[in-house]
């Protein structure tokens, strides 16, 4: 990526959108919270500071564009405000504006200090990271010490002007990521109640950690300090917590931060680590996986684990990322064990190409050169437009958002500009600063600085790696080799991935055919093999599986929001998508009606015997279902706010239940996406009252028979306000499907990989037809051969019985 490539998309950025936060793509201007429509949770990063601009004034200096850099901090000095009356998030804020902040002061300090330029800086963003960090510490106001999640920039929090404070839970992350920039500010500043209350923070999430698992959840109350949701993973809404205790003991160098980093680590390695993939699991059960897909935030973990020295797995779970680009163009922001979408949009997510600049830079693979490449490429085939870059509403269409986050600008051009520079290309050591979780510069020197406060003890869990600062002479095998041999070991490229939960057992029909082939079973914690000896040495026959659903795609059974009442009369439908919980409409139809309903439903008499209208986002759809069935509500309409969303450019989808039992949950649910629910909203602004019929599409009226079922009239909730979250919603895929598993035996050498001839079957529960294409048996008699010769047999079709027993065929 050349450094004019970057500086197009700074100066797009200063035409077309300062001072506002985000540059809109598609339209070619700023992006202003309140003149734009309300996105929810999304918009709650932008606080009419320039947040763009602030977040990549560290980049220029990186990309040795020193006179833009300096003009960009007189625009920030001379422009930007800190008090406005708006609600923020207070994680993104944090990571992304003061981070931004301190960042581009180091730099600016530095070049002050080395007398070329900035001789007219007098540490003005050291001073409004300051002013910042105090905005922001209302937050931290509770009883527990967890932030609130939301913090008003002029009005704090519980304030009557506020706005907020209203508030109970928060992520993981969103409480644990405030170490770097809050110690940092301390340390720069001389104040050290930020660095105080950041470990005040990390302290109580250290101590609500499952004593049994070592693991934490996902989302937290604030104030009782009990668990809201209990799944654990290295993704979304836990991701950067572990990040930033690493990061904390080789910014400030505090023990205490590296033992708890290294008590966690265990504890994923042990139960969430299936290398290549990462799957969550219940933190008070973490033999349980909750779910069969993966979201693209976890793709930092490999970047993480080259820091702390682990270098196979992450190796392993790059090497499955990257063919998962290869697969869908990008990382799907949520994607199944069998790389099918789960949640089609892509965001420009900068977390893959974070991994592959710490994998090349650990092992000196040329290859991982090959993959920032293909993510340049990629970008400039499939995102770029004419005013910048556009975020993927869904992968399989290609569809674009008129979106492009501070991020990509702040990381992804970041961390590809350094993945293809030499260090002596740089106007700074590299080496000497650690990244925040966006990218953005500390000095390691702070370490050295006097803390600001007392760290407390951490009981240790010691290893080769418990005290090491990783560096690539003494831990990484600098040998673009060793990356490949795990790579091919890995062999991803011809493998499908079981379901969770499902493994490899030992089954009668199994142990048939081992027996015909006078084999020893073998299982190891990943994978399963057979293994026979003979004079020559030991060889081995490794079960590949793949693992599809039965059908192999589900299908998709389209519905249909059907408005009746005058003027409509059935003539507007409206193609909505199912669920996988509630009343199955296909079987029943229903009336219907209405928010975000992740809180107490003030309206619950008006909705009382209505359908309720509700969007998407905040909370997950079974949560939203449960509170307005509560509230009395007889069906659900759920729209999203993806703004521009429809269902003819958009595949249909089924809204999945939140990973605990959803019998209880009897109402009618449909989901509409954004056009669709316009024309709904619409209706009602203009007609106040509207009946609708929520139906399969074939059973529509004026399809076929008359039909008249129930119906309701629709209401507007006084709370019909959006909030929504920039996480994948939580999609746990907990229903239980028919499985067929084609098994292929391949004869390897042991750790030599030749292939022999392959005998592939078919099996599932129940009854099932064995397929041998190739069955052949290993001869009795010595035949002197390395590998050993096969003697053919004749092919035949069997079937297992329930009990497992093999039956003739018919």
């Amino acid at each position: 990526m050349s450094v004019s490539f970057a500086l197009t998309e700074s100066s797009l950025l200063q035409k077309n959108a300062y001072p506002a936060d985000e540059l809109m793509p598609l339209s070619c201007r700023g992006r202003v919270r309140g003149q734009e429509p309300n996105r929810g949770d999304i918009d709650e990063s932008l606080g009419k500071f320039s947040l763009t601009l602030i977040d990549t004034l560290d980049t220029l200096v990186v990309l040795n564009k020193l006179d833009e850099f300096e003009d960009a901090v007189r625009k920030a000095v001379s422009d930007v405000r800190l008090d406005n009356d708006v609600v923020v998030s207070v994680f993104e804020t944090n990571i992304r504006v003061l981070g931004g902040l301190l960042g581009a002061h180091v730099m600016a300090d530095l070049l002050r200090q080395r007398g070329e330029r900035m001789q007219w800086y007098q540490d003005e963003l050291l001073h409004m990271a300051k002013e910042l960090g105090h905005r922001l510490l209302p937050a931290f106001n509770t009883s527990s010490g967890l932030p609130y999640p939301k913090v008003n920039l002029r009005y704090g929090v519980l304030n009557p002007l506020s706005r907020t404070g209203t508030e109970s839970d928060t992520c993981t992350a969103c409480a644990g990521t405030m170490i770097l920039e809050f110690a940092a500010l301390s340390r720069l500043s001389g104040e050290s109640v930020f660095e105080e209350n950041a470990r005040k923070a990390l302290d109580v999430l250290w101590e609500r950690r499952q004593r049994g698992s070592d693991l934490v959840g996902t989302v937290i109350n604030i104030h009782n300090e009990e668990w809201v949701r209990r799944d654990s993973g290295v993704g979304a809404g836990i991701d950067s917590y572990y990040e930033y205790l690493m990061k904390a003991y080789i910014l400030l160098g505090d023990n205490v931060f590296l033992d708890r980093f290294n008590v966690h680590y265990s504890a994923i390695m042990k139960y969430i680590s299936q290398p290549p993939l990462l799957l969550n699991v219940h933190m008070h059960n973490p033999t349980v996986s909750v779910r069969s897909w993966m979201d693209s935030l976890l793709a930092f973990f490999p970047g993480l684990q080259v820091l702390r020295g682990d270098l196979k797995p992450a190796i392993e779970t790059h090497e499955m990322l990257y063919q998962v680009t290869k697969q869908h163009k990008f990382l799907p922001e949520a994607f199944t064990t069998e790389f099918r979408v789960h949640w089609g949009q892509h965001l420009l997510r900068p977390e893959f190409a974070e991994s592959t600049y710490y994998l090349y830079k650990a092992t000196g693979d040329p290859y991982y050169l090959r993959v920032g490449q293909s993510i340049v490429e990629k970008l400039n085939a499939y995102a770029r437009v004419p005013c910048g870059f556009a975020a993927v509403q869904d992968v399989r269409t290609g569809i674009h958002e008129d979106r492009m986050d501070s991020f990509f600008l702040a990381e992804m051009f970041k961390y590809l500009y350094l993945l293809f520079s030499e260090k002596s290309q740089l106007p700074i050591d590299i080496d000497e600063y650690i990244f925040t979780t966006e990218a953005h510069l500390l000095p390691v020197s702070l370490s050295t600085t006097k803390p600001s406060c007392q760290g407390n003890n951490t009981v240790r869990a010691e290893d080769l790696f418990s005290h090491s600062c990783p560096s690539m002479e003494t831990l990484f095998p600098n040998n673009p080799s060793f990356a490949k041999t795990i790579r091919d070991v890995t062999s991803l490229r011809d493998l499908t991935f079981c379901p969770v939960g499902k493994r490899f057992l030992k089954t009668p029909l199994i142990e048939k055919v081992l027996s015909t082939i006078k084999c020893e079973w073998v299982m190891t914690k990943y994978d399963a093999h057979i293994c026979f000896q003979d004079q020559k040495g030991v060889y081995h026959v490794k079960l590949v599986a793949e693992i599809k659903q039965t059908p192999e795609e589900e299908e998709v059974v389209p519905h249909v929001v059907q408005l009746i009442s005058p003027p409509f009369l059935g003539r507007t439908v409206l193609t909505a998508g199912p669920a996988k919980f509630g009343m199955d409409l296909t079987k029943r139809e229903h009336g219907a009606s209405p928010y975000t309903a992740c809180g107490e439903i003030v309206n619950a008499q008006e909705l009382r015997g209505q359908i309720a209208l509700a969007l998407r986002g905040d909370c997950m759809f079974a949560a939203k279902a449960r509170r307005l069935q509560e509230a009395g509500a007889v069906g659900v309409i759920f729209i999203d706010h993806h703004e521009g969303s429809n269902s003819e450019e958009t595949p249909l989808f089924q809204m999945v239940g939140d990973g605990y039992a959803t019998d209880d949950i009897r109402l009618p649910l449909v989901f509409l996406f954004s056009r669709e629910g316009a024309v709904l909203t619409a209706a009602l602004e203009e007609h106040q009252n509207v009946d609708v019929l929520l139906l399969p599409k074939e059973r529509q009226l004026g399809h076929g028979e008359d039909q008249r079922p129930a119906h309701s009239s629709l209401l507007v909730g006084s709370s019909l306000v959006g909030a929504f979250l920039d996480v994948p919603p939580y999609f746990p895929d907990n229903v239980e499907k028919s499985v067929g598993m084609n098994i292929r035996l391949r004869l390897a050498k042991e750790e030599v990989g030749v292939e022999g001839p392959t005998l592939e079957f078919l099996l599932s529960e129940g009854e099932a037809l064995v397929r041998e294409e190739e069955q052949q048996q290993f001869c009795t008699e010595s035949s002197g051969k390395d590998p050993p010769e096969l003697c053919s047999t004749t092919a035949s079709s069997q079937t297992l019985s329930s009990d497992g027993r093999l039956l003739p065929a018919p």
